[in-house]
């Protein structure tokens, strides 16, 4: 499962919850006017996410959530409010598409997306930081959460 890049998983999940939405029996669920409030929603996930990739260039680390090391431990900016702000941006991406979709049944993909985060890659990723960086990391554990 970690071989699939997390991006990759919102956009599936999204897909596959729109195409439940299309079954019947669940095709006739109204479709709400949420439009403007899922567009804000997105660019906000994506400002986020963003963010947080130009952080890890700018600390000359690794991006890939499967790589085998970090070259740095990025504790500052978006990453002193959440452990994982891009995980934390595709969850919010998945609830920005559901939202301008408008579809009740698409509200499983941030769910889904967060239940791929939190037993999928983060466990991988805390133990990856906490063999390279064990003091700072368990520091930083302690002072931000995971999530929020």
């Amino acid at each position: 499962m970690r071989n699939v890049p997390p991006p990759l998983w919102a956009l599936l999940l999204l897909a596959a919850t729109y195409g439940l939405s299309l079954l019947p029996g669940l095709n006739t669920l109204p479709i709400w006017p949420t439009r403007p409030l899922g567009l804000s929603v997105i660019i906000g996930a994506l400002a986020i996410l963003f963010g947080a990739m130009l952080q890890f260039r700018l600390n000359n680390t690794q991006l890939m959530p499967n790589s085998p090391t970090n070259n740095a431990l990025v504790t500052g900016g978006i990453f002193g409010i959440t452990r994982n702000p891009m995980y934390l941006a595709m969850t919010l991406f998945c609830l920005g598409g559901a939202l301008w979709l408008g579809r009740p049944i698409m509200l499983l993909a941030p769910v889904l997306m967060f239940a791929v985060a939190s037993w999928v890659f983060i466990p991988f990723e805390e133990a990856k930081m906490r063999r390279q960086f064990p003091e700072t990391f368990d520091a930083y554990c302690k002072r931000v959460r995971r999530w929020l």
